[in-house]
């Protein structure tokens, strides 16, 4: 039980990034609550090594965030090989 727990609590981070990282983004962008129509993307994604900090952060449309995610899933799939 203890594994799974560890390896969700790993997979959250890695996957996902900390809240608390997209939290003190927002505040120093000026946007603690959020942008509407806009979300947090990582410049360089967790999964091809980006860091999980502020600096590697940006705000993008929804639509661009969702560009985005496919193009990064494509190359991070191509780097891992």
């Amino acid at each position: 039980m203890k594994k799974i727990l560890i390896l969700l609590l790993l997979c959250s981070t890695l996957c996902f990034g900390s809240r608390a990282a997209k939290h003190t983004f927002q505040v120093e962008t000026g946007y603690p609550k959020g942008r509407s129509g806009y979300v947090v993307e990582y410049r360089v994604p967790l999964a091809c090594g980006g860091a999980d900090a502020p600096y590697n952060m940006q705000w993008q449309t929804i639509a661009d965030g969702k560009a985005q995610a496919k193009r990064d899933k494509k190359r991070c799939k191509a780097q891992a090989r």
